[in-house]
């Protein structure tokens, strides 16, 4: 279990060092947004020791990307295959919400067995939410993938104007 964290831990410090470069070049604002937390009990030096989820929380990250509203949430997978179980009712309806407003949404999959991190647009993850239908990474559109093997940043604003470019 505690792999898992420290492999998750890893794909978001990538994106976090990403964001963080694209405010310093004034490229976008993005923000992690955290979870919602009441903590139940503290230990001496005041640090959370037991918490529960106070509600749902919505996606990972929102912002701006040169005058675009944006929204993504960030997943890990073990295998080739994607779970839609891995995307709970409340995100899909957010992102949802999001791009009715003219809002952009996408899903960050990190396939770590293979290094690969996959942009899913709200498009691909519409088709696979109505026809209930796992994401297999054979069947991903080869322009979205990100091979991030030696790489410290992930081409996050690139693959947003290809999603804009194909709308």
């Amino acid at each position: 279990m505690k792999l898992r964290g420290l492999r998750g831990s890893v794909f978001e410090e990538m994106i976090n060092r990403t964001i963080e470069d694209y405010r310093h070049k004034k490229l976008a604002l993005i923000q992690k947004i955290p979870t919602p937390i009441v903590p139940t009990k503290m230990d001496k030096e005041g640090h959370i020791t037991l918490a529960y989820f106070d509600k749902k929380s919505t996606v990972d990250y929102i912002g701006v990307v040169q005058e675009i509203p944006v929204c993504f949430d960030a997943k890990e997978c073990a295998s080739n295959t994607f779970p839609l179980t891995n995307i709970h009712k409340h995100q899909y309806e957010f992102m949802k919400e999001f791009e009715e407003q003219g809002g952009i949404s996408f899903i960050l999959i990190h396939f770590d067995k293979i290094g690969i991190i996959y942009y899913l647009r709200y498009s691909e993850l519409k088709k696979n939410w109505e026809s209930k239908i796992d994401i297999n990474i054979k069947d991903l559109c080869s322009d979205y993938k990100i091979d991030i093997r030696r790489k410290i940043k992930i081409p996050i604003i690139e693959k947003i104007q290809l999603d804009i470019d194909e709308r």
